[in-house]
């Protein structure tokens, strides 16, 4: 399916405006979500109730929205009026600023989105983004986007352009506020840990190498409840909890360079007792039947198929 824009903008080069579409750059993957039931198993309803009395049911219909300028005051405005607030945002994202490319800290990266030229807006797209390229840097802009304004960060990627939200100063902590105190590593134990660094280094980011393993556990555990078998909880990987414990590092940084990295990355065991055998999950990959002992003659109930999981 192809990707949909999101909207029509400009960018704002010098003296060049660039016509170019906006497109997300990500998107939630679906949420295992558990409804609300009754005892019996019937699903409840949300309503909104006047707060004067907490018993008039307000149908969404003769809801109107309002902003609170002082204690229970409220200045209420109509959906034409709304309406007019959001359209009255600019469309220009203002570039104000080139800067080294890596000197924006991640920790004030928002939501991204993608950058396409629109049209006639190809040849000054691409020539910024060789220009961002070659100098190595990257532009800091001025956008505003539904009743807010935004800094941006717009970079060059391999094949585009990318346009980074940017979070505001107060609205990133400082790692100041916690009181940190650093003690200064004995050269043996910086020694030790640079070798354990140095173990398990890669040169580049792969993110297909990472699955959410945490939703495949609980998937299964939900087949395995389909199936009307017993979810019972199971230990995490990472070991016994040393929370408080006094450890010698120097001993535990010797003891993880002789661990495997095979055995590092194993993954957890699926919650629940599942069927002998194997299932197939949403996810669309084999998926192994965990042991179990027996305790009595009946056989096991078989694992009900992924697709009679309901999904809301």
């Amino acid at each position: 399916m192809a990707a949909r824009s999101i909207a029509s903008l400009s960018l704002s080069f010098g003296l060049v405006s660039i016509p170019v579409k906006l497109y997300s750059a990500t998107e939630s993957s679906e949420t295992i979500r558990f409804n609300l039931l009754t005892k019996d198993g019937s699903r409840v309803k949300q309503q909104y109730v006047s707060e004067k009395d907490m018993k008039t049911v307000v149908p969404r219909s003769e809801m109107i929205k309002g902003y609170e300028f002082e204690k229970d005051q409220y200045v209420l405005f109509e959906p034409e009026e709304l309406k007019a607030l959001e359209e009255d945002a600019s469309h220009v994202i203002d570039i104000v600023a080139f800067i080294p490319e890596k000197e924006v800290d991640p920790l004030y990266y928002d939501k991204a989105y993608f950058l396409a030229p629109d049209k006639r807006g190809g040849k000054p797209y691409s020539l910024l983004r060789a220009a961002m390229r070659e100098s190595g840097r990257c532009a800091l802009a001025k956008w505003a986007w539904k009743g807010k304004q935004y800094v941006v960060q717009v970079r060059a990627a391999e094949d585009g352009l990318v346009l980074q939200q940017l979070l505001y100063a107060n609205e990133v902590r400082s790692l100041e506020d916690l009181d940190i105190e650093l003690t200064e590593p004995t050269p043996a134990e910086l020694k030790l840990a640079l070798q354990l660094i140095d173990q398990i280094s890669q040169d580049s980011y792969d993110p297909t190498m990472f699955e959410d393993e945490e939703k495949k556990r609980i998937l299964a555990a939900i087949d395995a409840k389909i199936a009307g078998q017993e979810v019972v909880a199971s230990p995490h990987a990472g070991g016994e909890e040393t929370s408080g414990q006094v450890i010698d590092l120097t001993a535990a940084l010797m003891a993880s360079l002789k661990r495997s990295p095979a055995s590092a990355t194993k993954s957890p065991p699926p919650a629940g007792k599942t069927a002998t055998g194997n299932n197939v999950s949403a996810m669309g990959k084999e998926r192994k039947g965990v042991r179990r002992a027996p305790k009595t003659e009946v056989a096991e109930p078989v694992a009900a198929p992924a697709h009679s999981r309901a999904r809301k």
